[in-house]
């Protein structure tokens, strides 16, 4: 089996110890790392190649989200999950627009660290779209990003975008818009490219600051 080779970034040894404890026993991990700051994070980066990194948000000298910023800049590859202890939507919007995939919140059940992680790696699962409406909800409440433009996207992709984000598969996406799943996917590959985005979490957030899930409420309204 294929491991993930991961780096823990925390500047709390106990919350590394612990995050260690977490994924040991899953064959699919394997830390090879650890960093005190978002800092020396950045350099371990470079230095070790981890396919993963596990980051805190609040760290000395370099936070976690400037961090995680210089990294996808730096390594695009590297996917970054956030550790948080609250899910604050202004933290965890600033995480995905900088690139991170996704966020695990440090208060999470231990048996359900793995099954979290496993599933933002797999950015069309089901749970990377719960945290995505965790966020719509907490952005509705009173959370406000500025707006990106909307005008280098086609109406077909700002159609695909809606369907993201409201949790639809490439399958589903081509049965309701009668395309093939190709043509799905490879709309996709172009959205992702034209907004400088990475994986559907983040094309949900996106959709959210841009008044698309407006799109999904008028659909399910027909």
């Amino acid at each position: 089996m294929l491991k993930n080779r991961v780096l823990i970034a925390d500047d709390h040894p106990f919350a590394r110890k612990a995050i260690q404890s977490l994924l040991t026993d899953d064959p699919s991990f394997e830390i090879i790392g650890e960093a005190t700051d978002g800092l020396e994070a950045v350099q371990l980066c470079s230095r070790l190649e981890p396919e993963v990194v596990l980051m805190d948000i609040n760290m000395p000298r370099m936070n976690g989200l400037e961090a995680t910023r210089k990294i996808k800049n730096d390594n695009p590859h590297i996917k970054v999950v956030i550790l948080t202890v609250s899910d604050d939507a202004a933290d965890l919007f600033t995480a995905l627009q900088y690139g991170a995939q996704g966020y695990l919140l440090k208060n999470m059940a231990p048996d359900d660290w793995s099954r979290y992680l496993h599933a933002l790696l797999d950015e069309n699962s089901e749970i990377s779209r719960q945290m995505a409406d965790r966020l719509f909800q907490q952005f509705k409440a009173g959370h406000h990003a500025e707006y990106a433009p909307l005008q280098v996207l086609t109406p077909r992709e700002q159609e695909i975008i809606s369907c993201v984000a409201a949790g639809s598969t490439n399958k589903q996406i081509a049965e309701q818009l009668v395309i093939s799943e190709n043509t799905v996917k490879n709309h996709l590959k172009n959205i992702l490219e034209k907004l400088s985005l990475e994986n559907r979490v983040q094309l949900t957030s996106y959709a959210i600051r841009n008044g698309l899930t407006q799109n999904i409420q008028n659909n399910n309204g027909r």
